[in-house]
């Protein structure tokens, strides 16, 4: 249980931060992605407000979001653009190609057409494994279109988003780890707690077995001077009561402590016929019927001995809680890779019951029921689900068509 609870807390916690990182490296790529797209369009403006050349001075930004930068002469040398103007009476087209290298003043033209034919003020063209963005000014007399290569805001872009992810990603396993490390310190109040109030079960059911085996010794005495009366089966019937209730409590506990199970593959056909024979007359006496569907040679990994156990605790609880001349089915069988045990009770208000609450330690939905002879604790199926919690299987609770259903899987072996 402390195990579970521990991965659970480390996993939670992880999860958090994973989403704090995720949101925090999201905004930080998103805004330098989007500043760098600013400063390619306001780059971009500038050249088209000069005719596609620097200007003679210095220039505000374009960008609302970072008034903070100025564009200069200085600072637009860095960048690689090209420009061509294409007059719109046919003549040649004039190209400016002086800040740039790698692209000819025949391939700038052809891309001035490309661009032209876009019909687009605004864009991207591709050319030689690099991005050129490229905006349009139009006049009466010709088109100017600016190319900008791209590369190089997108890199700075590329490269804090990049470095961001990897610091999160760093900060992500460090954080792992030191929790990992801290997790059982942290938790430490809980797993005191929780050893102390198995420590006080343990105790408690052993100190109460002693009072209760002299009322017990006691009434059988005063039964064999003054003959058996109403007091004394009220007495003894009680006393059976508070013996099982003080078992059960101390059976939990042991179960919640990790218990030593030799956990080998078993012949759940097998154990669930002998749990089934069992209980056979206990549900003839009580006028319920009793199928069975049982599927032979099903092997799973688990303890024999808790294996049964768990078998009867449904079963016990099926026939307690069946209807008066319903019917208690106890089934096997083999779905793909695992076993699964079905135990059913026929129970006509079973729309009205909560069956995700039947695993609560002392959590019965019927109060009524404390008084009733067959009443249980609301022990056993926390007994269930903890076995098969230890057993690495799953357990669940449904109702459907007049039924209350408890479907137990657990991981088959095959023989070999």
């Amino acid at each position: 249980m402390i195990q579970h609870f521990r991965k659970k807390f480390i996993l939670i916690s992880t999860c958090a931060l994973v989403v704090v990182i995720i949101t925090i490296i999201g905004s930080i790529s998103a805004v330098t992605y989007f500043q760098a797209r600013q400063e390619v369009t306001s780059v971009l403006t500038v050249l088209s407000d000069n005719e596609g050349r620097m200007p003679a001075r210095q220039v505000p930004s374009q960008s609302n979001f970072f008034p903070q930068q100025r564009l200069t002469r200085e600072s637009l040398s860095q960048y690689r653009y090209f420009s061509a103007t294409i007059p719109h009476d046919g003549g040649p087209i004039q190209v400016d190609n002086q800040h740039i290298l790698s692209v000819s003043a025949a391939t700038i033209r052809q891309l001035a057409q490309r661009v032209e034919r876009r019909n687009t003020d605004r864009g991207q063209v591709l050319y030689n494994s690099s991005v050129y963005a490229y905006q349009v000014r139009r006049n009466s007399k010709q088109t100017l279109v600016v190319f900008l290569d791209e590369s190089l805001m997108m890199s700075r872009a590329r490269k804090i988003i990049d470095l961001g992810i990897l610091l999160g990603m760093v900060s992500l396993v460090l954080y792992t780890i030191v929790l990992v490390l801290l997790s059982r310190r942290a938790i430490r109040p809980i797993i005191e707690a929780e050893q102390r109030q198995k420590e006080f079960i343990t105790n408690a059911g052993h100190e109460l077995k002693t009072p209760l085996t002299v009322i017990s010794a006691n009434t059988e005495m005063q039964e064999l001077t003054s003959g058996e009366t109403e007091l004394t089966a009220s007495t003894k019937q009680q006393v059976s009561r508070m013996t099982k209730l003080v078992n059960y409590l101390v059976s939990l506990a042991r179960l919640q402590e990790q218990p030593q199970m030799t956990m080998i593959p078993v012949d759940a056909s097998g154990v669930v016929n002998r749990a089934v024979k069992s209980f056979k007359s206990v549900a003839a006496n009580a006028d319920h019927q009793f199928e069975t569907a049982v599927a032979p040679a099903i092997t799973v990994l688990a303890d024999e001995n808790y294996l049964y156990e768990l078998v009867s605790i449904l079963i016990d609880n099926a026939n307690k809680y069946c209807d008066p001349g319903g019917t208690v089915t106890v089934q096997l069988a083999a779905v793909k890779k695992n076993a699964v045990l079905t135990v059913s009770n026929s129970y006509a208000k079973g729309d009205q019951v909560d069956t995700a609450r039947f695993f609560e330690r002392f959590y019965r939905e019927n109060k009524a029921r404390t008084l009733s002879k067959n009443a249980g604790y609301g022990i056993g199926l926390s007994m269930a689900r903890t076995i098969v919690h230890n057993f690495h299987g799953r357990i669940s609770a449904k109702y459907t068509a007049g039924k209350i259903s408890f479907i137990v899987s657990l991981r088959r072996v095959t023989p070999k």
